[in-house]
């Protein structure tokens, strides 16, 4: 987003905020640092919604501005429940709207209970209703996951389409941009093997960023990393993601001028004259995916994506459940069971069938 978008938001907000009470402009300016301006809006937006409510069902007699703490203190668990019944009734939301209004509420409240603090060190209410309160119960089948993660991901040829993207196709785009193409031109056998990494191992990002030069076995094609759980494991990559880590290390030490005691795997480069080659951030990692895949034009491909990519394709390829969900450190073989509904083209074929007329 452009600094004129983001200031043009933060205005919003604060228009939004000069309605409501102090306290709630106490808490978005906590949040500030972490939310984007549109995420805090959406909150903001949810608040005068709840405040309103209160008015006129009588709750509180006077502005949203003027609502006490103490009025939030004394909520009953009946009141919020009429609050949602009227989201969901009367306003026709749908569950998971009631959901996300529900989850902005908790997060007011909770700041108010146990993070904030008065000058003698006391909370600013002492009893939480919305800590009383439960999620409406979304039940989800793995099929409708998978459809929803379908159209996100990469699937056929998008996988070797999107790494030539990145590794030439990119550049190629940008050329008339002096600015951007040089960037490129000096990070990407590093982003290529980046994405290769990913798309050929099914890595975390969190994995990924924490890579040493001396956790890859170049013998066995595979990694060393540190899973959830702090559990060592051996992960196996693809040849072609090994080829293209290759071609990044080749260029590493002079692009990036990186010493001998630089063992990160992915380094970003020195920032001034003085400055020191670092390790990749995940932040960054997110950043330059993000960049990649709105040029390529699937916006919506994150690097929690391109696991998923590689999970999908592993699947359909080896179809071998227990192997893949080693592969991807899932403490539950049900979280890797959502690959097995996703391009289900047997079923498909089958149910076209139905539809043939019969000799």
């Amino acid at each position: 987003m452009k600094n004129q978008d983001k200031q043009q938001e933060f205005k919003k907000l604060q228009v939004l905020l000069n309605v409501l009470p102090w306290y709630v402009e106490e808490f978005i300016n906590h949040k500030l640092r972490k939310l984007s301006t549109a995420s805090l809006f959406n909150y903001c937006h949810d608040y005068k919604i709840f405040f309103n409510w209160m008015i006129a069902e009588q709750l509180w007699n006077g502005s949203i501005r003027d609502i006490p703490l103490q009025r939030l203190e004394q909520m009953t668990v009946l009141e919020v429940e009429g609050f949602l019944n009227y989201l969901h009734y009367s306003l026709n939301n749908k569950e998971l709207t009631v959901n996300r209004k529900l989850s902005a509420l908790k997060s007011l409240f909770n700041y108010l209970q146990n993070i904030a603090e008065t000058p003698d060190l006391q909370p600013y209410i002492n009893r939480n209703v919305m800590a009383k309160i439960e999620f409406n119960e979304i039940k989800e089948s793995m099929e409708t996951r998978a459809n929803k993660m379908e159209g996100k991901i990469l699937l056929g040829d998008e996988y070797e389409q999107f790494r030539l993207f990145v590794a030439h196709d990119y550049g190629e785009l940008n050329k008339g941009n002096k600015k951007i193409y040089n960037f490129y031109q000096l990070n990407k056998e590093r982003d290529t093997a980046i994405v290769s990494l990913i798309l050929g191992s099914g890595l975390r990002l969190s994995e990924l960023v924490g890579l040493d030069l001396d956790d890859i076995d170049f013998n066995k094609y595979c990694a060393r990393v540190i899973r959830k759980g702090n559990k060592e494991q051996f992960v196996f990559f693809s040849q072609t993601a090994m080829n293209d880590l290759q071609d990044y290390l080749a260029v590493r030490t002079a692009k990036y001028q990186v010493d001998k005691t630089m063992k990160s795997l992915f380094v970003a480069a020195p920032m001034g004259p003085k400055g020191k080659s670092r390790r990749l951030t995940a932040r960054s990692v997110e950043k330059l995916v993000e960049k990649y895949a709105t040029a390529f034009g699937k916006p919506s491909l994150s690097v929690h994506k391109l696991r998923h990519s590689f999970a999908t394709r592993y699947h359909a390829e080896i179809n071998d459940v227990p192997k893949l969900r080693r592969q991807l450190g899932h403490s539950s073989i049900q979280t890797t069971m959502i690959y097995t509904h996703i391009k289900n083209d047997d079923l498909k074929t089958a149910v076209d069938k139905m539809d043939m007329p019969k000799e």
